[in-house]
C-alpha cells in the first residue's frame, strides 16, 4: 500500500482515465456536500501530484515556512508566492491570526457567492473598468470576513473556517476515498468539470466518473483545413472541452481533447499520456495604459474622449482586438458547439461584450449551461496559462492528513472556544454618574457666565448679573474641585489673576467683595495680582473704604494709596515712558543719519545709471515719457480725447508758424 501511495502522489491522476484499482474502489468522502476539510480543521500535511508536493511545517530553500509547504522547483515556489493563499495567509499573520491550510483556504472560497474566475495574479494585468476594480478571491473572501467581524461587534478572533450548513454554498471539490490507499489519503475532483445535470445528480457520482472514463490513444496528427488551419470535423468528434482568457490586451484560447493521447518520454522510455490540443490562439493588442488599467473605451465613457497619440492608439487597438476575437470565435464556431465544457475568464463589461456581444454572428451566450469560471487563481492570458489552467481542472488533488495533528487541533480549538466564550461574558457597567440637583446645574450655569464676563473685563454687566440673581460678590464657583476653580473660586480672586484693575476696583468698591477671602492654596486676591495696576487697584480700595471695612493685614494689601496719588503716578510714569520713547527715536535718526546711505551732490558720473539719476531729479525726461506720466491712470477713452487735443495744438503750433514765417 505504501508504494502504491508513493506512485500515486509522484505521478499526477487525470480524472478522465483513472487506475482501475482506485476506479473500482472509489468511495464518497459523504455524508454531506463537505470535503474532508470540514471534519478535520487541521490537515498536517498535503500533498498535490507534480509538479507541486506540499507538506506542512515544511522549511528548507524551497518552502514557504508560512503556509507550511514545500516544492520541487523553483517556479512552483515562486507561483505559490502570487497566489491568493499566501496573500491570505499574510493578512492572517499581520492580524495576529493563525495560518490556514490550502483545504481550509479553498473551503473558505467555496463559500463565497463572487465569481472565482476573475483572479489575477499578475502586475501587469489591468484589465478592469476605470477606477471600479472588479474583487478578486482574496479580496472578496477579505471583505467577507471584515463584513462578518463587524456583525459580530467587532470581535478580532482567528477566522476559522465553520462546519458548512445545508444551503449555504458548495465546496469546489468532491472529496473521495479507496481502500487502495491508505486511510489518511483522500482525493477530491473540481465539481465544474461536471455538467449541471451531474452536479445535481450527486448521488450517481461514481458512475457519471466511471462513464467519463477514456481509452488513450496513439498520438496522431490532427487533420485541418489548408485554408484556415482550423481542424476538421472528424479532429473533434471526441469529448473537449473549450478554454479562453481575455484581459488587458490579451487573448488566448484552446480547444483540448479530453482523451489522452500516449507518447514516449524518450526513444526507449514508458509511454506517458498527455493531452492533446485540438486548436489554440493567441492575441496581444495594446489597449490599456501601462500602470493605470482600464480599457480606453470605459476611460472615455467616464472622462469624455481623449484625443491624444496614445488614446487613438488604444481605441484602435481595442476595436481591433475584438474583431480578431469574434473572427477567431466564429471560425471556432463547430469546436465550441460541440464541446463538453465552456471556461471562460473576462473580467470587466468590456471585455464580456467582447465574447458576449451583442453582434451578427454570435457565437458564445451568457445564459449557455455549459460556462463556467475557473475555481481557482489565474494569471495573464497566456497559452502556458490555458494548460496549466487545464491540467489543474482535471487533475485529481490528493490530500494526506495526519491523525494526531487532527486530535491536537480540535482539543486547541475547544480550549480557544472556552476561553472566548469566557471573554465574552457581559461586562459590568461602570457606575452612572449621579444626576446633578437643580441647585448644583444653577450653581454651574452662574459659574460659567459670571467667568465669561470677567474674562470679557464687562464690569457693569457683571455687576448687574450679581444683582439681579441675587448673587453675593463672593459667590464660590462650581464645581469647587476643578483645576481652575481651585486656583481662583471666587470672581475677585478671577479678576486679579486677569490683571484687570477696573473689575478689581469695581468688585471691591462697588460690589463689596471680600479681600480677606483665600484660595485653596491660602492665598489671597491681592496675592494673584501681576503688574502695579493691579495692585494699585488694592490699595486705592483700601484709601476709599476706609481701614475699618476689611482686615488689610490678613488681605495682604499694603498701605493705603489715595486715588489722586495713583493718578500723579501714573501720569509720572506715562510722562517717562513718552520721554524715553522720544529719546529712542531721536537716537534711532541720528544713527541712520550717521550710519545710512550717503548722496553725493554734484553732476553724476557716466556710471551712474539712469534710473538713479531719474530717481535725483538731474535727468530731464523725455517728451515721450512725459506723455506716458501724464496717460498714466487714464481710461482708454480719456487718453483718446488726451492725444486728440494733444495733436490739435501741434497742429495749431505749425500753424503759426507758417503764418510767422510767411510775414
Amino acid at each position: 500500500m505504501d508504494q502504491r501511495k508513493e506512485e500515486v502522489t509522484r505521478r499526477p491522476l487525470y480524472v478522465y482515465d483513472l487506475p482501475a484499482d482506485i476506479l473500482t474502489t472509489l468511495t464518497r468522502k459523504h455524508d454531506t456536500e463537505e470535503g474532508p476539510h470540514n471534519d478535520i480543521p487541521t490537515p498536517s500535511s498535503t500533498k498535490d501530484p507534480v509538479p507541486e508536493s506540499r507538506i506542512e511545517s515544511a522549511v528548507g530553500s524551497k518552502s514557504c515556512s508560512l503556509c507550511g509547504v514545500t516544492f520541487h522547483t523553483v517556479e512552483d515556489q515562486r507561483s505559490h508566492i502570487r497566489s491568493d493563499l499566501h496573500g491570505y495567509n499574510l493578512k492572517q499573520r499581520i492580524r495576529g491570526a493563525k495560518p490556514v491550510s490550502e483545504v481550509d483556504f479553498e473551503k473558505l472560497v467555496g463559500d463565497l457567492d463572487e465569481s472565482l474566475s476573475g483572479s489575477d495574479s499578475s502586475g501587469s494585468e489591468d484589465d478592469d473598468e476605470g477606477d471600479a476594480r472588479k474583487e478578486t478571491t482574496l479580496s472578496a473572501l477579505l471583505k467577507k470576513q471584515a463584513a462578518i467581524s463587524s456583525a459580530n461587534d467587532g470581535d478580532a478572533e482567528d477566522f476559522v473556517p465553520r462546519k458548512q450548513k445545508r444551503g449555504s454554498g458548495k465546496p469546489p471539490l468532491f472529496w473521495f476515498t479507496t481502500p487502495s490507499l491508505p486511510s489518511s489519503i483522500y482525493l477530491g475532483i473540481y465539481r465544474s468539470i461536471f455538467t449541471n445535470l451531474e452536479q445535481e445528480n450527486e448521488s450517481k457520482v461514481l458512475d457519471i466518473i466511471k462513464n467519463k472514463q477514456l481509452a488513450p490513444k496513439p498520438q496522431a496528427k490532427v487533420p485541418v483545413d489548408s485554408n484556415n488551419t482550423v481542424p476538421l470535423p472528424e479532429a473533434y468528434k471526441g469529448p473537449h472541452m473549450f478554454l479562453c482568457m481575455i484581459g488587458g490586451g490579451h487573448f488566448a484560447a484552446m480547444v483540448v481533447s479530453l482523451t489522452p493521447k500516449q507518447t514516449k518520454s524518450g526513444h526507449t522510455g514508458p509511454l506517458t499520456r498527455e493531452a492533446t490540443v485540438l486548436a489554440h490562439k493567441t492575441f496581444h493588442r495594446y489597449t490599456t495604459r501601462r500602470k493605470q488599467g482600464g480599457a480606453q473605451s470605459a476611460n472615455d465613457a467616464a472622462k469624455g474622449a481623449a484625443h491624444s497619440a496614445g488614446s487613438s492608439l488604444r481605441r484602435y487597438n481595442e476595436q481591433a482586438l475584438t474583431d480578431e476575437v469574434r473572427l477567431l470565435l466564429q471560425e471556432w464556431k463547430g469546436m465550441i458547439d460541440s464541446s463538453e465544457l465552456v471556461f471562460i475568464r473576462a473580467t470587466g463589461s468590456t471585455n464580456r461584450r467582447t465574447l458576449f456581444g451583442p453582434y451578427d454572428g454570435q457565437v458564445l451566450r451568457q445564459n449557455d449551461p455549459r460556462i463556467r469560471g475557473f475555481p481557482f487563481s489565474t494569471r495573464r492570458a497566456t497559452q502556458n496559462e490555458l494548460m496549466r489552467s487545464f491540467v489543474e481542472l482535471t487533475r485529481v488533488k490528493v490530500l494526506e492528513i495526519d491523525e494526531a495533528a487532527i486530535a491536537a487541533a480540535k482539543l486547541a480549538a475547544e480550549e480557544a472556544a472556552k476561553q472566548a466564550t469566557a471573554a465574552k461574558a457581559p461586562k459590568q457597567s461602570s457606575p452612572a454618574t449621579p444626576k446633578r440637583s437643580e441647585e448644583e446645574e444653577t450653581a454651574l450655569l452662574h459659574t460659567t457666565q459670571i467667568q465669561a464676563l470677567i474674562r470679557r473685563s464687562k464690569l457693569p454687566a457683571l455687576l448687574s448679573y450679581l444683582n439681579n440673581n441675587n448673587l453675593p460678590s463672593d459667590f464660590l464657583f462650581q464645581p469647587q474641585d476643578s483645576q481652575q476653580n481651585f486656583h481662583a473660586p471666587t470672581p475677585l480672586h478671577l479678576a486679579s489673576s486677569q490683571n484687570s484693575a477696573p473689575l478689581v476696583s469695581g468688585l471691591l468698591i462697588k460690589g463689596g467683595a471680600n479681600p480677606t477671602l483665600s484660595n485653596s492654596d491660602s492665598k489671597t486676591a491681592f496675592d494673584l495680582a501681576g503688574d502695579r495696576s493691579t495692585r494699585d487697584a488694592f490699595r486705592v480700595a483700601r484709601s476709599d473704604l476706609g481701614e475699618s471695612k476689611w482686615d488689610w493685614e490678613a488681605a495682604h494689601i499694603p498701605a493705603a494709596l489715595s486715588r489722586a496719588e495713583a493718578e500723579q503716578r501714573e501720569a509720572r510714569e506715562r510722562k517717562e515712558e513718552a520721554k524715553k520713547e522720544e529719546e529712542r527715536r531721536k537716537a534711532e535718526a541720528a544713527r541712520l543719519a550717521e550710519q545710512g546711505p550717503k548722496v553725493v551732490d554734484g553732476p553724476l558720473g557716466k556710471a551712474a545709471g539712469r534710473g538713479r539719476a531719474l530717481a535725483l531729479g538731474q535727468v530731464q525726461k523725455t517728451a515721450q515719457e512725459k506723455r506716458e506720466e501724464e496717460a498714466r491712470g487714464m481710461t482708454p477713452e480719456m487718453r483718446t480725447r488726451l492725444e486728440r487735443e494733444r495733436r490739435a495744438r501741434a497742429a495749431e503750433a505749425r500753424m503759426r508758424a507758417m503764418q510767422g514765417g510767411g510775414t
